[in-house]
């Protein structure tokens, strides 16, 4: 993962025009490209936390996607959102990028949790949280909508003392 970049407003536009992120996100209408770049000017001042994932598969960084931690200082949580171009799907992408996210959410930010909200249909979304540590925490009875179709969306959470996996940052500390 790196930066969140100006310079990769296309590519981000054009993976949030793809029929099944917009399915997933419960969005109803593409956005033009004028308004996105407009918005990727208070994203980069805003105070989320959004990285580029990358890649890394085939020796260079390729960009493949974005995470994005929306902090609550006042309670030290975070909801977090991912979005993967359809170029990077099924392949455990998600599911690294996510455990980065939190690796950063708890030993950078200090976070004490994080959570996400997913449409009850996309199994394969909430197969990848769960791989990534999250729990399932609720269920929003018919909050969205998939496929035409009323549906449940799914809260899962993670908290930092149930992070599983090793931390790629804690190595990089001095002792």
């Amino acid at each position: 993962m790196g930066p969140y970049r100006a310079d990769l407003v296309e590519t981000y536009w054009r993976w949030e025009q793809d029929p099944a992120l917009l399915v997933g996100y419960g969005r109803q209408a593409p956005e033009s490209f004028e308004a996105r770049t407009e918005g990727m000017a208070h994203q980069l001042r805003g105070e989320n936390i959004r990285f580029t994932i990358y890649d890394l598969t085939s020796g260079n960084p390729v960009p493949s996607g974005v995470a994005t931690l929306l902090p609550d200082h006042s309670v030290r949580t975070a909801e977090y959102v991912i979005m993967l171009g359809p170029e990077a799907r099924g392949r455990g992408l998600g599911t690294q990028a996510t455990r980065l996210a939190l690796d950063y959410a708890f030993h950078i930010t200090n976070l004490r949790m994080v959570w996400l909200k997913v449409l009850a249909p996309n199994t394969a979304g909430v197969r990848a949280y769960q791989k990534a540590g999250f729990r399932v925490a609720g269920t929003l009875r018919e909050a969205g909508y998939w496929l035409g179709q009323v549906c449940d969306e799914i809260i899962m959470d993670v908290l930092a003392k149930d992070r599983r996996g090793p931390s790629v940052i804690v190595p990089l500390l001095p002792e």
